[in-house]
């Protein structure tokens, strides 16, 4: 490429870190010089840029990328070429920021710096330190950007809020108790509640809902629950991606991308936490990071695990002073619990979800080899309850169901830690108690969800409780202190256990419904994609009103030649209930301190979400059919729907800015729990374009 057309050159301020990378970068690339990298820029440029930014640089339908104007912005001294860097990876092209290789990036940057007269020592790398490096200074002061003032003055505009200025560190009392107006935690709190004392908007005037803003998120799997603090609602969008908006307008704050390596399975994580000043979220890379919650900058990141075969779909759980992390695999090993210093990112303690030979619960895996052992899935996040000061998580299922289901003699075949209540010591990562709701489960019917905290009265004394559920729609109260068994409800959408110790707990299951290649098909209820699956419970504390979606639909554990579903050499397959209605779709109101139900209303499409309830006495939750809906808390009466562009996912939240209440939920192409409900209803459609993005719903001003 000729340069006698670019006038003037200026050398870069370089830092002795980015001349110490220069050699290896030039090799590492293949680019003799950083000429020649910005000749492979003015390609790049030519294809993604210039249609926009004009084919010189010059300005077309967007602003120019050379001279003064250009200069006047970047080449000032306050940016470096990092800032213009990160600009460039995060935005462009337009609405598809971070869509292009790293090196493509690269490359852009490098011609557009050699376009405005800039020289560097050598080839830029991908991840070289530009923030020590300078564009030359714009010849004249006439134009910033994109924008001129010289005959004419800008006419000030509305002032733009910054409810960042005001952020206060996020404490533990906030996490416990958190004002009215506010969703800072994963179900708002700690305690995994999903219930919010706002009234404003209520069963007389929902119906006046409308949507206040909206924000398109990156495209893809998106069941993120997003969160509320000082006036800035986060959400992690796909791609790995966290974005902060302002909470009241929806406008962007900041974003945080992540660069990825390449070829990095691309995973949904269902929470993010925040805690003092720092947003926590696990990355699909499997490190867990810090992210400034001001600036949405990098504060530190460290590896969650060195092992093979784990993935974080679920999020952390932040509690004074420790972020933990739950880990789920198919591979041997099992699944993992681990957990980092706040502030510094230290690891403090993993504890393993598969008890191995010579830990405790060890011996109870049927003599299988500790190497062997699967499952112990962690795939939600968990609670923390602050009185015991214990952090509470749930724990999966084993799909190697073969070695377990036939009692060896003289053996154990319960599987510890699968399907359980683990209550820890945060800081160190000591088991305080457990309880197995459900002893080697051979039917994909996890007890991994969320564990929610509160007081009932039982045996005439109030006491401190901590309440979960299973696939099979059994929910168990334990003790939050001792984790002692004290009732189970049953939903009624299970067939497989007859019944329940009054006792322990234990729950006896049909020896008939035990499946397996050897005993040909079994029909039994719920299907392990079905029941109550991970859509978070709502309770109310004031009401004592305990709310749960579920699928009414079974499943026939048909055996096949290969390795199937379970190891047992069964696949599920989807099938209707007996006597069923052909409503699959269950929305359930209990009395947990009486055990009884207070309402159920049907539907035909299942819920995909988990569910909200409010001081105004509304209950919100969303359906497969793309309908996100409001309900009469007291008689399950529907008040309200929209209809939104993609599957509802994760759980809705509410908060309040400068008194005026918001409810705000995602929807993404699906989670998993869509996948095989078109077998049960084949009118329900997956959404056939991918996308993903937050809906943000208030009342019309003055009502």
């Amino acid at each position: 490429m000729s340069h006698a057309h670019r006038g003037r050159r200026w050398p870069l301020l370089l830092s002795a870190a980015v001349l110490a990378a220069i050699g290896t970068a030039s090799i590492a690339q293949g680019l003799a010089s950083f000429s020649d990298q910005a000749e492979a820029g003015k390609e790049a440029y030519a294809k993604h840029c210039a249609a926009c930014h004009g084919a010189q640089l010059q300005g077309q339908i967007a602003r120019g990328l050379k001279g003064d104007a250009f200069l006047g912005q970047w080449g000032k001294g306050s940016a470096t070429v990092a800032d213009l860097s990160t600009y460039i990876r995060e935005n462009m092209p337009p609405g598809q920021g971070g869509s292009l290789p790293d090196q493509t990036y690269t490359d852009l940057v490098a011609f557009i710096m050699e376009e405005n007269g800039a020289e560097h020592a050598g080839p830029l790398a991908p991840d070289e330190d530009l923030s020590q490096v300078t564009l030359p200074a714009p010849t004249v002061d006439a134009a910033v950007g994109g924008l001129s003032t010289r005959l004419y003055p800008l006419p000030p505009g509305p002032p733009i809020a910054d409810p960042l200025k005001n952020y206060t560190p996020v404490t533990e009392d906030l996490l416990a108790n958190p004002p009215a107006d506010e969703w800072p935690a994963w179900r708002r709190s700690h305690l995994g509640r999903g219930y919010s004392p706002l009234d404003q908007i209520d069963t007389g005037n929902v119906a006046k809902l409308t949507v206040a803003w909206a924000q398109a998120l990156p495209a893809g799997n998106t069941m993120n629950e997003p969160l509320v603090h000082n006036g800035v609602l986060y959400v992690f969008g796909y791609g790995d991606q966290v974005f902060a908006f302002d909470a009241a307008s929806g406008r962007m704050l900041w974003r945080y991308q992540r660069k990825l390596p390449e070829g990095t399975a691309l995973t949904s994580h269902k929470t993010i936490a925040l805690y003092g000043d720092n947003l926590y979220t696990a990355t699909s890379d499997n490190k867990m990071i810090a992210l400034d919650a001001r600036t949405g900058k990098l504060v530190w990141e460290t590896p969650l695990t060195d092992r093979e075969g784990l993935r974080n779909p679920g999020g952390p759980l932040a509690a004074d002073g420790v972020i933990m992390q739950g880990m789920a695999s198919q591979a041997p090993g099992g699944g993992i619990i681990t957990a980092f210093d706040a502030a510094t990112g230290k690891h403090l303690w993993t504890f393993e979800t598969v008890a191995k030979e010579g830990q405790p619960g060890g011996d109870t895996w049927n003599g299988e080899p500790s190497a062997d052992r699967k499952g112990g899935s962690v795939w939600t996040s968990g609670s923390y309850d602050p009185v015991n000061k214990l952090a509470l998580w749930g724990v999966g299922n084993t799909y190697d169901t073969a070695p377990l289901r036939d009692l060896k003699p003289g053996m154990n075949n319960d599987a510890l830690f699968t399907e359980s209540t683990l209550a820890f010591d945060p800081h160190t990562g000591k088991l305080v108690w457990y309880y197995q709701h459900n002893r080697n489960d051979q039917y994909d019917l996890d007890w991994v969800f969320d564990r929610v905290l509160g007081t009932l009265e039982v045996g005439g004394q109030t006491q401190r409780v901590v309440v979960t559920g299973g696939k099979s729609g059994l929910f168990d109260m334990l003790d939050a202190k001792t984790g002692k068994y004290l009732k189970t409800y049953d939903m009624g959408i299970q067939d497989y256990i007859d019944r329940i110790d009054p006792v322990t707990g234990d729950k006896h299951v049909k020896p008939e419904k035990t499946p397996g290649r050897d005993k040909g098909p079994v029909f039994m209820c719920p299907h392990g994609g079905g029941g109550r699956n991970w859509s978070p419970t709502s309770w109310n504390p004031e009401t004592k009103a305990f709310f749960v979606n579920a699928r009414d639909v079974c499943t026939d554990l048909t055996p096949t030649s290969g390795p199937g579903l379970l190891s047992t050499g069964v696949n599920a397959v989807y099938a209707p209930p007996p006597d069923g209605d052909g409503k699959y779709g269950v929305l359930q109101a209990i009395d947990l301190q009486s055990g009884k139900l207070l309402w159920e209303t049907r539907r035909r499409q299942t819920p995909d979400m988990g569910i909200l309830t409010t001081g105004g006495g509304l209950l919100f939750t969303g359906w497969m059919d793309r309908q996100f809906v409001a309900y009469d808390q007291k008689t399950g009466k529907q008040l309200w729907s929209t209809g939104v562009t993609g599957v509802p996912n994760a759980s809705a939240i509410t908060y309040a800015i400068d008194g005026k209440q918001y409810v705000a939920m995602v929807t993404g192409v699906g989670n998993p729990l869509s996948f095989g409900i078109p077998d049960v209803i084949p009118e329900t459609q997956l959404p056939p374009v991918t996308s993903a993005a937050v809906y943000v719903f208030a009342l019309p001003d003055g009502e």
